[in-house]
Protein backbone atom coordinates (compact mmCIF):
# COMPACT_ATOMS: atom_id res chain seq x y z
CA UNK A 1 0.00 0.00 0.00
CA UNK A 2 2.13 2.87 -1.10
CA UNK A 3 0.97 6.38 0.80
CA UNK A 4 0.96 9.60 -0.77
CA UNK A 5 3.56 11.93 0.09
CA UNK A 6 2.86 15.19 1.56
CA UNK A 7 2.49 18.17 -1.45
CA UNK A 8 5.69 20.54 -0.72
CA UNK A 9 4.87 24.45 -1.96
CA UNK A 10 7.60 25.25 -4.29
CA UNK A 11 10.00 27.18 -2.64
CA UNK A 12 10.25 30.92 -3.85
CA UNK A 13 13.02 32.28 -5.31
CA UNK A 14 15.52 34.35 -3.89
CA UNK A 15 14.79 37.94 -4.05
CA UNK A 16 17.18 40.00 -6.80
CA UNK A 17 19.90 41.74 -4.26
CA UNK A 18 20.19 45.64 -5.69
CA UNK A 19 23.38 46.80 -4.72
CA UNK A 20 22.50 50.47 -4.86
CA UNK A 21 26.13 51.42 -3.85
CA UNK A 22 27.81 49.32 -6.36
CA UNK A 23 25.40 51.30 -8.96
CA UNK A 24 26.04 55.03 -7.66
CA UNK A 25 30.13 53.68 -7.70
CA UNK A 26 29.36 52.68 -11.60
CA UNK A 27 27.43 56.12 -12.12
CA UNK A 28 30.15 57.69 -10.50
CA UNK A 29 33.00 56.48 -12.64
CA UNK A 30 30.66 57.15 -15.76
CA UNK A 31 30.26 60.52 -14.81
CA UNK A 32 34.40 61.42 -13.95
CA UNK A 33 35.28 59.59 -17.19
CA UNK A 34 32.50 61.70 -19.15
CA UNK A 35 34.11 64.92 -17.30
CA UNK A 36 37.25 63.85 -18.16
CA UNK A 37 37.03 63.79 -21.65
CA UNK A 38 35.29 67.13 -22.13
CA UNK A 39 38.01 68.73 -19.73
CA UNK A 40 41.35 67.08 -21.72
CA UNK A 41 39.64 68.21 -25.14
CA UNK A 42 39.86 64.22 -26.93
CA UNK A 43 40.05 65.40 -30.85
CA UNK A 44 38.72 62.35 -32.37
CA UNK A 45 40.11 63.59 -35.88
CA UNK A 46 43.53 63.72 -33.93
CA UNK A 47 42.98 59.84 -33.05
CA UNK A 48 42.48 58.95 -36.13
CA UNK A 49 45.47 60.16 -37.49
CA UNK A 50 47.88 58.46 -34.37
CA UNK A 51 48.19 55.48 -36.05
CA UNK A 52 50.10 56.69 -39.87
CA UNK A 53 51.89 59.68 -37.38
CA UNK A 54 53.35 56.96 -35.08
CA UNK A 55 54.34 54.96 -38.35
CA UNK A 56 56.24 58.45 -39.79
CA UNK A 57 58.37 58.75 -36.68
CA UNK A 58 58.96 55.05 -36.81
CA UNK A 59 60.52 55.22 -39.93
CA UNK A 60 62.45 58.26 -39.38
CA UNK A 61 63.79 56.41 -36.11
CA UNK A 62 64.15 53.06 -37.51
CA UNK A 63 65.15 53.69 -40.77
CA UNK A 64 68.63 54.89 -41.24
CA UNK A 65 69.69 55.19 -37.58
CA UNK A 66 72.87 57.10 -37.03
CA UNK A 67 74.96 54.25 -35.08
CA UNK A 68 77.73 56.74 -35.01
CA UNK A 69 76.45 57.85 -31.67
CA UNK A 70 76.11 54.25 -30.56
CA UNK A 71 79.40 54.93 -28.04
CA UNK A 72 78.07 57.98 -26.46
CA UNK A 73 74.08 56.19 -26.06
CA UNK A 74 76.64 52.98 -24.37
CA UNK A 75 78.09 55.79 -22.32
CA UNK A 76 75.03 57.48 -20.86
CA UNK A 77 73.21 54.33 -20.39
CA UNK A 78 75.94 53.36 -18.07
CA UNK A 79 75.74 56.24 -16.30
CA UNK A 80 71.62 55.72 -15.78
CA UNK A 81 72.18 51.92 -14.91
CA UNK A 82 74.51 53.43 -12.04
CA UNK A 83 72.67 56.17 -10.78
CA UNK A 84 70.29 53.04 -10.50
CA UNK A 85 72.13 51.29 -8.89
CA UNK A 86 73.51 53.45 -6.24
CA UNK A 87 69.72 54.84 -5.54
CA UNK A 88 68.56 51.08 -5.09
CA UNK A 89 71.44 50.38 -3.16
CA UNK A 90 70.87 53.34 -0.73
CA UNK A 91 67.04 53.33 -1.03
CA UNK A 92 67.38 49.32 -0.06
CA UNK A 93 69.40 50.03 3.27
CA UNK A 94 67.44 52.67 4.58
CA UNK A 95 63.93 51.24 3.50
CA UNK A 96 64.94 47.63 5.27
CA UNK A 97 65.57 49.08 8.50
CA UNK A 98 62.31 51.53 8.91
CA UNK A 99 60.60 48.94 7.25
CA UNK A 100 61.49 46.46 10.43
CA UNK A 101 60.65 49.50 12.60
CA UNK A 102 57.00 49.69 10.97
CA UNK A 103 56.28 46.46 11.90
CA UNK A 104 53.87 45.83 13.82
CA UNK A 105 54.94 42.85 15.24
CA UNK A 106 58.48 44.78 16.00
CA UNK A 107 57.32 47.85 17.18
CA UNK A 108 54.18 49.57 19.05
CA UNK A 109 51.92 51.75 17.44
CA UNK A 110 53.49 55.20 18.19
CA UNK A 111 56.44 53.78 16.21
CA UNK A 112 54.79 52.08 13.50
CA UNK A 113 51.70 54.55 12.54
CA UNK A 114 54.23 57.83 11.88
CA UNK A 115 56.48 55.37 9.82
CA UNK A 116 53.89 54.42 7.60
CA UNK A 117 52.01 57.43 7.37
CA UNK A 118 55.84 58.64 6.15
CA UNK A 119 56.29 55.56 3.97
CA UNK A 120 52.70 56.76 2.38
CA UNK A 121 53.95 60.54 1.82
CA UNK A 122 56.89 59.31 -0.24
CA UNK A 123 55.13 56.83 -2.88
CA UNK A 124 52.89 59.96 -3.18
CA UNK A 125 55.39 62.04 -4.75
CA UNK A 126 56.81 61.23 -7.79
CA UNK A 127 60.20 60.61 -8.29
CA UNK A 128 60.69 63.51 -10.88
CA UNK A 129 59.73 65.69 -8.03
CA UNK A 130 61.48 64.77 -5.33
CA UNK A 131 64.95 65.42 -7.94
CA UNK A 132 63.34 68.70 -8.60
CA UNK A 133 63.89 69.65 -4.62
CA UNK A 134 67.28 68.15 -4.64
CA UNK A 135 68.74 69.92 -7.45
CA UNK A 136 68.44 72.96 -5.90
CA UNK A 137 71.20 71.61 -3.27
CA UNK A 138 73.26 69.04 -5.23
CA UNK A 139 72.47 70.73 -8.31
CA UNK A 140 72.00 69.00 -12.11
CA UNK A 141 74.36 65.33 -11.39
CA UNK A 142 73.95 62.41 -11.23
CA UNK A 143 74.03 61.91 -7.95
CA UNK A 144 70.88 63.99 -7.94
CA UNK A 145 68.62 61.09 -9.65
CA UNK A 146 70.60 58.77 -7.51
CA UNK A 147 69.10 60.44 -4.39
CA UNK A 148 65.96 61.27 -6.08
CA UNK A 149 65.80 57.32 -6.46
CA UNK A 150 66.61 55.76 -2.93
CA UNK A 151 64.11 58.63 -1.16
CA UNK A 152 61.50 57.29 -4.38
CA UNK A 153 62.12 53.96 -3.66
CA UNK A 154 61.50 54.18 0.37
CA UNK A 155 58.06 54.49 -0.22
CA UNK A 156 57.44 51.46 -1.60
CA UNK A 157 60.21 48.76 -1.04
CA UNK A 158 59.64 49.88 3.34
CA UNK A 159 56.05 48.66 2.87
CA UNK A 160 57.34 45.53 1.28
CA UNK A 161 59.87 44.69 4.69
CA UNK A 162 57.14 45.46 7.10
CA UNK A 163 55.01 43.78 5.27
CA UNK A 164 57.27 40.81 4.63
CA UNK A 165 58.04 40.56 8.43
CA UNK A 166 54.13 40.81 9.43
CA UNK A 167 53.56 37.98 7.38
CA UNK A 168 56.22 35.36 8.23
CA UNK A 169 55.55 32.53 10.15
CA UNK A 170 55.85 33.44 14.41
CA UNK A 171 57.25 30.26 15.14
CA UNK A 172 61.04 30.95 15.05
CA UNK A 173 60.76 33.84 16.62
CA UNK A 174 58.55 32.73 19.54
CA UNK A 175 61.11 29.59 19.82
CA UNK A 176 63.97 32.41 20.75
CA UNK A 177 61.60 34.45 22.93
CA UNK A 178 61.20 31.06 24.92
CA UNK A 179 64.64 30.93 25.35
CA UNK A 180 65.35 34.41 26.50
CA UNK A 181 66.01 36.52 23.78
CA UNK A 182 65.31 40.16 23.34
CA UNK A 183 62.96 41.69 20.73
CA UNK A 184 66.16 41.99 18.32
CA UNK A 185 67.28 38.57 18.82
CA UNK A 186 63.98 37.92 17.56
CA UNK A 187 64.07 39.70 14.87
CA UNK A 188 67.48 38.47 13.70
CA UNK A 189 67.31 35.08 14.45
CA UNK A 190 63.83 34.36 14.11
CA UNK A 191 62.36 36.42 11.63
CA UNK A 192 64.60 37.81 9.47
CA UNK A 193 66.29 34.05 7.74
CA UNK A 194 62.88 33.90 6.87
CA UNK A 195 62.10 36.84 4.82
CA UNK A 196 65.50 37.69 3.78
CA UNK A 197 65.26 35.99 0.44
CA UNK A 198 62.29 37.69 -0.24
CA UNK A 199 63.69 41.05 0.37
CA UNK A 200 66.50 40.30 -1.83
CA UNK A 201 64.18 39.45 -4.51
CA UNK A 202 62.79 42.49 -4.12
CA UNK A 203 65.61 44.17 -4.00
CA UNK A 204 66.12 43.08 -7.20
CA UNK A 205 62.91 44.20 -8.42
CA UNK A 206 63.83 47.71 -7.09
CA UNK A 207 66.81 47.93 -9.12
CA UNK A 208 64.51 46.91 -12.54
CA UNK A 209 62.54 49.93 -11.26
CA UNK A 210 65.24 52.03 -10.84
CA UNK A 211 66.81 51.22 -14.37
CA UNK A 212 63.33 52.87 -16.10
CA UNK A 213 63.17 55.91 -13.95
CA UNK A 214 66.56 56.78 -14.15
CA UNK A 215 65.76 57.29 -17.86
CA UNK A 216 62.84 59.32 -17.28
CA UNK A 217 65.37 61.68 -14.55
CA UNK A 218 67.31 62.40 -17.35
CA UNK A 219 64.80 64.51 -18.79
CA UNK A 220 65.15 67.24 -16.20
CA UNK A 221 68.79 67.08 -17.07
CA UNK A 222 70.49 65.17 -14.32
CA UNK A 223 72.34 62.64 -16.77
CA UNK A 224 71.98 59.79 -18.56
CA UNK A 225 70.21 58.19 -21.55
CA UNK A 226 67.03 60.44 -20.50
CA UNK A 227 69.19 64.21 -20.96
CA UNK A 228 70.45 62.99 -24.26
CA UNK A 229 66.96 61.66 -25.55
CA UNK A 230 65.48 65.12 -24.50
CA UNK A 231 68.54 67.21 -26.56
CA UNK A 232 68.51 65.11 -30.20
CA UNK A 233 64.53 64.88 -29.72
CA UNK A 234 64.19 68.65 -29.07
CA UNK A 235 66.15 69.15 -32.55
CA UNK A 236 64.56 66.50 -34.37
CA UNK A 237 67.52 64.35 -35.11
CA UNK A 238 64.87 61.40 -35.73
CA UNK A 239 67.70 58.77 -36.48
CA UNK A 240 70.21 59.48 -33.25
CA UNK A 241 67.03 58.93 -31.26
CA UNK A 242 66.41 55.78 -32.98
CA UNK A 243 69.84 54.68 -31.44
CA UNK A 244 69.41 55.73 -28.58
CA UNK A 245 65.78 54.41 -28.08
CA UNK A 246 67.52 50.81 -29.24
CA UNK A 247 70.07 50.67 -27.03
CA UNK A 248 67.45 51.68 -24.03
CA UNK A 249 65.37 49.00 -24.83
CA UNK A 250 67.93 46.38 -24.89
CA UNK A 251 70.05 47.28 -21.85
CA UNK A 252 66.74 47.62 -20.23
CA UNK A 253 65.25 44.05 -21.23
CA UNK A 254 68.45 42.67 -20.63
CA UNK A 255 68.85 43.61 -17.14
CA UNK A 256 65.19 42.62 -16.64
CA UNK A 257 65.92 39.09 -18.31
CA UNK A 258 68.87 38.92 -15.91
CA UNK A 259 67.07 40.57 -12.79
CA UNK A 260 64.27 37.90 -13.14
CA UNK A 261 66.25 34.78 -13.66
CA UNK A 262 68.27 35.61 -10.19
CA UNK A 263 64.96 36.61 -8.40
CA UNK A 264 63.24 33.66 -9.60
CA UNK A 265 66.32 31.17 -7.99
CA UNK A 266 65.84 33.10 -5.38
CA UNK A 267 62.67 32.15 -4.90
CA UNK A 268 63.06 29.00 -5.72
CA UNK A 269 65.67 28.41 -3.07
CA UNK A 270 63.78 29.66 -0.27
CA UNK A 271 60.78 26.57 -1.05
CA UNK A 272 63.68 24.05 -1.32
Amino acid sequence: MSTALPATAPSALPSRSHSWGVRAAWAGILVILALSFGYIDVNLSALKELPANIWHYLVLMFSNPDWSKLGEALLQTWRSVAMAWIGALLGVVLSTILGVLAANTVSPGWVCLPLRALFAIIRAVPEIIIAIIILTVTGLTPFTGALALAIGGIGTHAKWTYEAIETAPTGPAEAVKASGGTLAEMVRWGTWPIVQPELASLALYRFEINVRTSAVLGLIGVGGIGDMLTGYTQYRQWDVVGVLLIVVIVITMSIDAISGAIRRRIMAAKYT
